[in-house]
C-alpha cells in the first residue's frame, strides 16, 4: 500500500519534487517517449511521460495530474506493469471487487469509468469486458480530477480531438477559420457531433459578425474520448477553446440566439424558412416541432436519478399524431409521463428504441430539432436546474 500512497502523494506536485523523482525512478527512470503539447485556449502545457515499465505520468504546467499503470502491453512497453508491486494484486487478473479490497474504498462510477476516491485523489479503472471476471483489467490510473465530472488528463492526446484547436505557427493563439474547418471535417466524418450545440458550427461566424451576442459558442462531442470541444467567439476579446465534460458543457453560459432575419445572409434565411419549426412546449417537460414534410417530433425530458436527467426525442407515429390532434398539449403531457416511466435511456424501452438521441445516424435531424427550439429557453432552464442540483449535492 505504500506505493499506492506514493501515487496519491505525487498528485499536484512539481516534476522536481522528491516524491515525483522517486516515482519516476520506480517506473524506470528515463521515459521512452515524451509527448508535450498546448491544450485549449487560453493554453496550458500538457506533458506525458511514457516508461518501458508500462507506467505513464501526465503533468499540466509542470504539476502531476495523473499516473497511469497499463497492465497490458502498449506501443511503448512490451509487457504490462506488475500491479503486485503497487497494490498487491496480479494485474489483468484483478476484478473490481478485488481492487476495492486492495484500495480499501467502495467503487463508484462516472462516465465510462469505475473509480475509487482516496485521500484527495481518485483511483480509476478501465476494463475490457465484465469487471467481475478476471482477465479484463486494462489500466489503473490515479488522477487528481474526478472521473466523469472532469476531463481526464490522458485524453489530452485523444486521436480525434487532442490536436484541437488549430494554432498559428507562433503558437500565440488559435486560428478561428482553421479551427472551424477542422471541426467541420471531423463532424462530417462522423468523428464529432454537435447535437446539443448552443449554436450550430455553420452559424458561428455569422452570429459573431452580427455583434448581437456577447459570446457565441459551438459544442461538439468526441466519439473517442466523449469530451466536448467548445469553441467560443467573443464580441470583445479573442476566441477561446476548452474541452469539457457533458455536465459542464450544459452549464456554460448561453444567450438566446436572435431571429435569423437579424443576422443571417440570404441563403441562411432561405434555409430557415424550409427547416423544422417549433410548435409548442411545456416548460421543463417537452418540446414539439414539425419538419417540412409534416412529421411531428417530441423531445421529452426524463429523470434517471436524483443527479442525472436527459431527454428522449421521438418521431410521433400515426396513433400519437392522432392523439395530439384530438387531445392537444394534455395528450403530450401524458405521453411525456409514459416516456419518462419507460426508462428511455435503455434499448429495452419501446421509446428508448425510438430515441433519436441514441441513433448516431440521426445526428443531423437531432441538430435540426435543437435549432428549431433553441430560442425557447428550456435548454437554459435545464442547465440552471442541473447546476442547482450539483451545488445542492456539494453543499
Amino acid at each position: 500500500m505504500r506505493r499506492l500512497q506514493l501515487l496519491l502523494d505525487v498528485l499536484g506536485a512539481g516534476e522536481d519534487h522528491p516524491t515525483v523523482r522517486e516515482l519516476v525512478d520506480l517506473l524506470g527512470g528515463t521515459p521512452v517517449t515524451t509527448d508535450e503539447r498546448l491544450v485549449d485556449e487560453p493554453a496550458h502545457v500538457s506533458r506525458r511521460l511514457s516508461f518501458a515499465s508500462g507506467g505513464e505520468v501526465v503533468l499540466h504546467d509542470g504539476a502531476v495530474v495523473a499516473v497511469l499503470l497499463h497492465v497490458r502491453p502498449t506501443p511503448f512497453a512490451r509487457t504490462g506493469i506488475d500491479l503486485r508491486h503497487w497494490i498487491g494484486l496480479a494485474g489483468r487478473r484483478a476484478t473490481l471487487d478485488g481492487l476495492a479490497k486492495a484500495v480499501d474504498a467502495r467503487p463508484r462510477f462516472g462516465g465510462r469509468y469505475a473509480y475509487f476516491e482516496r485521500d484527495g485523489g481518485f483511483v480509476r479503472c478501465i476494463f475490457d469486458g465484465r469487471w467481475r471476471e478476471p482477465g479484463n483489467l486494462v489500466e489503473l490510473a490515479v488522477t487528481l480530477d474526478q472521473p466523469g465530472r472532469a476531463c481526464q488528463p490522458d485524453d489530452d492526446t485523444c486521436s480525434v480531438c487532442g490536436d484541437l484547436p488549430v494554432r498559428g505557427a507562433a503558437s500565440d493563439g488559435l486560428v478561428v477559420d482553421a479551427t472551424i474547418a477542422a471541426l467541420q471535417r471531423r463532424r462530417d466524418d462522423g468523428l464529432l457531433t454537435e447535437t446539443y450545440s448552443p449554436a450550430p458550427l455553420a452559424d458561428l461566424r455569422l452570429l459573431h459578425r452580427s455583434g448581437l451576442m456577447e459570446r457565441v459558442e459551438s459544442q461538439l462531442e468526441c466519439s473517442a474520448c466523449r469530451r466536448i470541444s467548445a469553441l467560443t467567439l467573443h464580441r470583445e476579446g479573442p476566441a477561446t477553446f476548452v474541452h469539457v465534460m457533458y455536465d459542464e458543457a450544459r452549464r456554460r453560459p448561453m444567450e438566446a440566439i436572435p431571429p435569423v432575419e437579424q443576422w443571417g445572409d440570404a441563403s441562411r434565411i432561405a434555409a430557415a424558412e424550409e427547416a423544422m419549426r417549433y410548435l409548442d412546449h411545456r416548460p421543463g417537460s417537452w418540446f414539439l416541432a414539425r419538419d417540412p414534410d409534416g412529421d411531428l417530433y417530441l423531445e421529452s425530458r426524463y429523470v434517471r436519478s436524483s443527479m442525472v436527467d436527459g431527454s428522449c426525442l421521438v418521431r410521433l407515429d400515426a396513433a400519437e399524431v392522432e392523439g395530439y390532434e384530438t387531445g392537444g398539449a394534455e395528450y403530450l403531457d401524458d405521453l411525456a409521463r409514459r416516456i419518462d416511466g419507460s426508462r428511455p435511456w435503455s434499448q429495452d424501452s419501446p421509446f428508448g428504441r425510438r430515441n433519436l438521441h441514441l441513433d448516431r445516424g440521426a445526428a443531423d435531424l437531432v441538430a435540426e430539432f435543437t435549432t428549431a427550439v433553441r430560442d425557447h429557453r428550456w435548454v437554459a432552464e435545464q442547465r440552471q436546474a442541473a447546476h442547482r442540483r450539483v451545488r445542492s449535492a456539494e453543499d
